[in-house]
């Protein structure tokens, strides 16, 4: 399927998603976000693929925020239906079980760090850009980032990002947690399959019930949180991966996971 504001491609088990519309700066519109929501579902349905980057296309731009040309003109309930839809499309970036590595090659303004902060792993170049500039144009970041900035750098350092529209470079944006590492833009893209790659040859269901312990594990007391640990813990014993994992060990040897 071919879309006209994102590309995807698929190698072995992974696939990349490039928002491209780099004349806009990749900015997400409304059509933007359905190619991604629809990508998101080809996917989550595709047992070949184990891990999904998601980047920007060109190499000034992750994404540059929502499209303000798109915005200016919104009713109160479009803005909030707009809202809504990047929110729910950036939320199934963290209840799908596949791990989704964001590859940040540029800038990650607005709209782009909330994309950012949806997926699983941050990796970024040297040169990208980083914030949440939305009061300088009259408006509150509306993809998640209000709450999702907080949970990654603490409520402090996020409410200074927010309320002031600042702007961080990446070393920055490293020493307060909000990338997992850093690379030369040439190598970005390197570094994420390899990693990908890594991820891609551990036992599949083991990775997404982790994924799936640690995100609903957030929202919870913690009391509640390791209880369902306590629960995917039991259902990995109902997994041929689980049996062939703990054989190869006892036999040192590396397992053969079958599961997709």
């Amino acid at each position: 399927m071919t879309y006209e504001n994102v590309i995807l491609d698929k190698e072995d088990n992974l696939a990349t998603l490039y928002i491209n519309r780099p004349k806009a700066m990749n900015a997400l519109n409304r059509e933007t976000l359905l190619d991604i929501k629809a990508v998101l579902m080809d996917v989550k349905n595709d047992s070949d693929v184990k891990t999904l980057i998601i980047t920007g296309s060109g190499e000034k731009a992750f994404v540059a925020g929502a499209d303000i040309a798109y915005m200016h003109n919104l009713s109160v309930s479009e803005a909030r239906a707009f809202s809504q839809l990047g929110q729910d499309v950036f939320r199934m970036i963290e209840l799908m079980e596949k791990p989704v590595i964001a590859a940040i090659n540029g800038f990650a303004l607005g709209g782009g760090c909330e994309l950012a902060m949806a997926c699983d792993i941050r990796l970024a170049a040297e040169h990208a850009v980083f914030g949440q500039p939305e009061v300088g144009l009259g408006v509150i970041p509306g993809y998640g980032g209000t709450q999702r900035l907080a949970r990654l750098v603490g409520e402090g350092r996020a409410k200074e990002l927010i309320f002031t529209g600042d702007t961080i470079k990446t070393p920055e944006a490293y020493r307060i947690g909000l990338v997992n590492h850093v690379y030369p833009g040439s190598e970005l893209m390197d570094q994420a399959k390899k990693l990908a790659g890594k991820i891609a040859r551990q036992a599949p269901l083991a990775v997404g019930y982790s994924k799936t312990a640690v995100g609903k594990g957030l929202q919870v007391d913690i009391d509640t949180g390791i209880g369902m640990e306590s629960d995917l813990f039991g259902m990995c014993f109902a997994t041929e991966d689980q049996k062939e994992g703990m054989k190869a060990f006892m036999e040192k040897r590396k397992p053969d996971f079958k599961t997709k």
